[in-house]
């Protein structure tokens, strides 16, 4: 799967990057949001019909910013870290983006991005690249498996919890079937038609004990992003209560700013997370039947 692109942007952060290497078991997650909409298709129903995952260069969609293009910013980050490997690349050659689950959190690495998570295998762990902080704040900090001083530098930042993950750049592209172990998805899914479009996927599925916050929170945490996002969630709220799959309704309905929605989720996963977050157990679905597969530590 690598290409002489990939190659050359891992040997250019390899040179820069220095410490210990990654624990085996550690893994790179991809946090997004399931249930929103790419092609007049759910992002798992389009996961679906392409078996793979790509990033915003092909997508055109994205839980950050939208740059991905010629001159843009995630342009000009992208030739920056990678010493320029990818500035005639097509989209389909450019890295896909998560973060390095080193604290093992059952909602994966950085659920700024989403409420659900792909974990991939160990096998990408090998032609990652890894930055601290994210790539948007124009980070000197950069590591690979074999020499990652970043988890150290995280561990000492005093950062918001939002903010608060190392971002992996994952060269040489996601195969559903062969690369990702598991989706991870939010327990306010169940029996939904997520639920559904999650096995129509090459991977198991597993749940994580959900995000949930009362309207009463939301107001209580109005400036952590703003009085008027506190009032859209309450006003999107099901019986006094906000989950994912209520702030994705309230997307695709099209009667909100996409980035308005984005705040209250940013609230949500703030001060919403499940409790012990890092240490409830995940729960696989197999054979229609649901059971628990482990438990997680921070």
């Amino acid at each position: 799967m690598e290409s002489a692109r990939a190659r050359a942007a891992l040997s250019h952060v390899a040179a820069v990057s220095e410490g210990p290497p990654v624990a085996p078991d550690v893994r790179i997650t991809l946090n997004f949001h399931p249930d929103r909409t790419v092609r007049d298709l759910t992002v798992l129903e389009a996961l679906a019909q392409d078996g793979a995952y790509h990033s915003q260069f092909v997508t055109g969609t994205s839980n950050g910013g939208l740059t991905a293009h010629p001159g843009g910013d995630r342009w000009r980050w992208e030739s920056r870290i990678f010493g320029g490997a990818y500035d005639d690349a097509a989209p389909h050659d450019r890295p896909v983006y998560g973060a390095l689950n080193f604290r093992r959190q059952v909602v994966g690495a950085a659920p700024r991005f989403g409420s659900s998570h792909f974990r991939l295998a160990g096998e990408p762990l090998a032609r990652a690249t890894f930055c601290y902080p994210d790539s948007a704040a124009e980070p000197v900090h950069f590591g690979v498996a074999a020499g990652m001083s970043l988890i150290a530098l995280a561990e000492a930042d005093e950062q918001d919890a939002l903010n608060d993950y190392i971002e992996a750049q994952v060269h040489g592209g996601i195969d559903l079937a062969r690369h990702v172990e598991a989706l991870v998805l939010d327990a306010s899914y169940r029996d939904t038609p997520v639920e559904a479009a999650a096995h129509l996927l090459p991977v198991p599925v597993e749940w994580h004990p959900g995000y949930r916050i009362t309207v009463a929170e939301l107001r209580r945490h109005a400036d952590y992003r703003g009085q008027e996002y506190a009032d859209l969630g309450a006003a999107i709220a099901e019986d006094g209560l906000v989950d994912p799959r209520i702030i994705g309704d309230a997307a695709r309905g099209g009667r909100y700013e996409l980035q308005d929605l984005k705040m209250v989720w940013h609230t949500l996963a703030r001060f919403g997370a499940p409790e012990g977050a890092g240490t409830a157990r995940t729960e696989a679905t197999a054979g229609g039947r649901t059971q628990v597969v482990g438990t997680h530590s921070a």
